[in-house]
């Protein structure tokens, strides 16, 4: 395997003293894991970041072995790591993403809505401007693992008139992610999605669109 292509990086594991494994979704393979040296080290945590994006050169010698990844980072979601709602909306969807995709099976429109919804979640002024992309994601996944429920009928995008519709939908969802796209996993994933779902209930009133804060 020898692939140069941006990804993003949405899964980073510890790997002996200072390497990891990462979790990578390109455009043309999918999701790859693969061995990063140093990736614990000074030079390169900011890097191994999940959410970042970043130009990744993978190589392998031979099919089954773990490719070797070298990372240069394109855009960085660490500022947004220090505010709650912002962090909790990254860890889930890149958990989720890491979790629900079979490796090396390409998802361009996957891809694609994944990087609006990270610079949406980045770039937003409150949780309204991102979570309809949220559960637009959600169901596109679903979709993508040949979930066809009531959620999906028609492929049509939810109407979210505020951020109290946006939980409800949320809600709805809940049991189908379980079921079906991260079921049989060791990790408890959900618990990203309840810490972030949570998070949102907070602030579930007169929001100030500039600040994301409660009104008085």
């Amino acid at each position: 395997m020898h692939l140069r292509a941006p990804a993003i990086l949405v899964a980073a594991r510890p790997q002996g003293e200072t390497a990891v494994i990462a979790r990578l979704l390109t455009v043309e393979a999918g999701l790859v894991a693969a061995y990063v040296a140093g990736g614990r080290g000074r030079q390169l945590r900011p890097v191994v970041i999940p959410g970042n994006q970043v130009m990744a050169d993978i190589r392998s010698k031979s099919e089954g072995q773990l490719p070797f990844a070298r990372l240069e980072l394109t855009a960085s979601r660490g500022p947004w790591l220090g505010e709650p709602l912002p962090a909790a909306a990254i860890a889930w969807t890149c958990a989720l993403t890491a979790t629900a995709l079979p490796e090396r099976q390409p998802y361009p429109q996957v891809h694609s809505a994944l990087a609006g919804l990270l610079d949406a979640i980045c770039s937003a002024p409150s949780a309204r401007g991102w979570v309809e992309g949220l559960v637009v994601y959600e169901m596109l996944l679903l979709r993508e693992m040949g979930y066809a429920g009531p959620e999906n009928e028609g492929g049509a995008r939810p109407e979210i008139a505020d951020l109290a519709a946006g939980l409800e939908i949320l809600g709805r969802l809940e049991r189908p992610v379980a079921e079906y796209l991260i079921a049989d996993t060791r990790a408890d994933v959900m618990a990203a999605r309840r810490q972030l779902c949570e998070r949102l209930a907070r602030i579930d009133g007169p929001i100030d669109d500039n600040s994301g804060e409660l009104k008085p």
